[in-house]
């Protein structure tokens, strides 16, 4: 008997991994049909089937792609349209199933569908709650800094509680960022900051923005963090957000702002040794007029490989993939599943605590330039960011080569005129 097969790639990630395998487990039970699945590098994963176009050359049935690449996807012809099949069979609950916000990014220009979610951010602030809580350390940070120890509303207020907790003698660290250069978390903290004081990546009229007052806060703050207050540690320049989100779950750091499934990672057992300590809330924002609790409205959606020579089947597996009991799987295996019906899970908050406050995070949330070209932007944008934070170059001069490069690419790719016709 021929066995049926399908082929998944995804972004490597022991929350993916975990919860792909049960639900692949849970349809070849169903349906006899075995899912492969593999893992790759960030990096890797774009390389691969998007700059390379392996989602066209058959290797693959099924492709988790964030949304950051959908615009480029899409105009390539990398993903197939799924609305002939979600005509035919909804996914349960479709679409009134999911927030607005889960559905808007894999809508394209010709407004069609190309994806269904499959694993939500969003970021949010973390922190560990029994270090805010020890009276002993409200005393001394009261008497220090003359206000209460408390969840830090702003960035001074932010780099006030990170330089109180911060003792290297103890191993112990006030923040933690994830600085590596791979394109994703250190360009998103750029942009959370950048955000939070009221900037923009570019104008209504495409001109480069972020190199102005609020890019150059924001860039020199997270520079700060490492270099001048010394509240962050030097790893972070090599830790990714998978990373620093096991490092934190380790102890030793008071506050991050990351993913919220690491904020799951945290309370893992087996995997984190505070769990049941830690707690999250809003992002801080700025200390200026411009200033605004921000995150990222930035996600994974499991889509089918223009080139699958099973698209029916793969639809079948995203279907029931994307069912109340799987996005429920995919939350309690260390993702974030996208269904409201997840995120008001009594149980899912129980072991959770985070999915209280994820739909008060995406009342305020921004999501990078949704054209093909987001991609080279974002390249330029992860250089000058390392460039900064491995003090290569004065905070000035990066911004300010940077949005060169970035205003080449939107000339060159027509927007300018585009706009002004």
């Amino acid at each position: 008997m021929t066995i049926t097969r399908l082929k998944l790639i995804s972004r490597e990630f022991e929350g993916f991994e975990a919860s792909f395998r049960v639900q692949a487990d849970h349809f070849e039970k169903l349906t006899g049909c075995v899912v492969e699945r593999e893992f790759e590098e960030i990096h890797r994963l774009y390389d691969r089937m998007i700059a390379g176009k392996e989602a066209l050359n058959g290797g693959h049935d099924l492709f988790l792609c964030v949304t950051d690449w959908l615009p480029e996807a899409i105009e390539q012809g990398l993903l197939l349209p799924l609305d002939d099949l979600i005509r035919e069979n909804p996914p349960e609950g479709w679409p009134d199933a999911w927030a607005p916000s889960m559905r808007g990014l894999q809508t394209g220009d010709d407004g069609k569908v190309y994806g269904i979610a499959y694993h939500d951010g969003p970021e949010m602030f973390i922190y560990r709650s029994d270090w805010f809580t020890d009276p002993s350390e409200q005393e001394s940070f009261a008497s220090r800094f003359g206000y209460p120890l408390d969840v830090p509303v702003t960035w001074k207020q932010f780099v006030h509680v990170a330089q109180f907790f911060t003792r290297p003698e103890k191993e112990m660290y006030g923040a933690l960022t994830a600085s590596y250069p791979d394109g994703h978390n250190n360009v998103y903290d750029f942009l959370i900051h950048l955000w939070s004081r009221g900037g923009e990546l570019v104008t209504a009229d495409w001109q480069p923005a972020f190199h102005e007052a609020a890019g150059r806060e924001a860039l020199q703050f997270l520079v700060d963090l490492i270099h001048k207050y010394e509240v962050v540690p030097k790893a972070a320049l090599t830790m990714d957000s998978v990373r620093s989100g096991h490092h934190f779950a380790q102890g030793g750091i008071a506050m991050m702002w990351n993913w919220a499934g690491f904020a799951a990672v945290a309370e893992m057992p087996g995997m984190s040794r505070i769990a049941g300590k830690v707690r999250t809330g809003l992002i801080p924002k700025g200390d200026g007029p411009g200033g605004r609790h921000m995150s990222l409205n930035i996600y994974w959606i499991l889509g089918i490989a223009a080139g699958s020579t099973q698209p029916e089947m793969a639809y079948r597996f995203l279907n029931e993939t994307a069912s109340a009991a799987m996005d429920k799987v995919t939350s309690m295996s260390g993702g974030n599943g996208t269904r409201l019906s997840t995120w008001r899970d009594e149980e899912v908050r129980k072991q959770f605590p985070y999915y209280e406050q994820i739909e008060a995070v995406h009342q305020n949330v921004k999501s990078p330039l949704p054209i093909p070209e987001y991609p080279a932007i974002n390249e330029v944008l992860s250089q000058m960011v390392d460039d900064a934070l491995q003090l290569r170059l004065e905070v000035p001069e990066a911004l300010s080569r940077a949005a060169g490069q970035v205003d080449d690419i939107l000339r060159r790719s027509g927007y300018r005129q585009n706009k002004e016709e």
